[in-house]
């Protein structure tokens, strides 16, 4: 999990101006690890700022994708989910209570098979069941 010190300075750092608003999304996508969706951190931070609107919560989002600050969990094409964590892990969905949790990845254990010589720029592993707690 990413872990920033001053989030101003990272926005900065990522050419991004640190507005009060940006700072309280990324800062609740740091700190609420729950792969949230727009309106999820719209109804979080709307109790704290009056004045947000679902369309900057969507504008900072996108700025933050641009950026590579943070990715997007697609699992389901109904559902975009964001993610502060870039660094290279795979998604597992519960199928009942819908958490994600994050697993990490091991490069070097993946048989990239007849693309080893490709470029790839993106890696994406989504798996769906029952989580340890549904399961009892």
């Amino acid at each position: 999990m990413i872990k920033v010190e001053n989030i101003s300075e990272y926005l900065i750092k990522n050419d991004i101006k640190p507005s009060y608003q940006r700072m309280r999304v990324f800062e609740y996508l740091t700190t609420n690890h729950n792969h949230p969706t727009v309106n999820r951190i719209y109804k979080e931070l709307i109790k704290e700022i009056p004045t947000l609107s679902k369309t900057t919560v969507y504008n900072t989002l996108k700025l933050f994708l641009e950026k590579g600050i943070i990715s997007v969990v697609n699992i389901e094409d109904n559902e975009i989910r964001y993610d502060a964590d870039t660094s290279l892990h795979g998604h597992f969905k519960c199928e009942k209570c819908e958490e994600i949790y994050d697993f990490k990845i091991n490069p070097s254990n993946i048989d990239y098979g007849e693309i080893k010589n490709f470029k790839i720029n993106e890696t994406h592993l989504y798996i769906k069941g029952i989580c340890d707690k549904c399961k009892q």
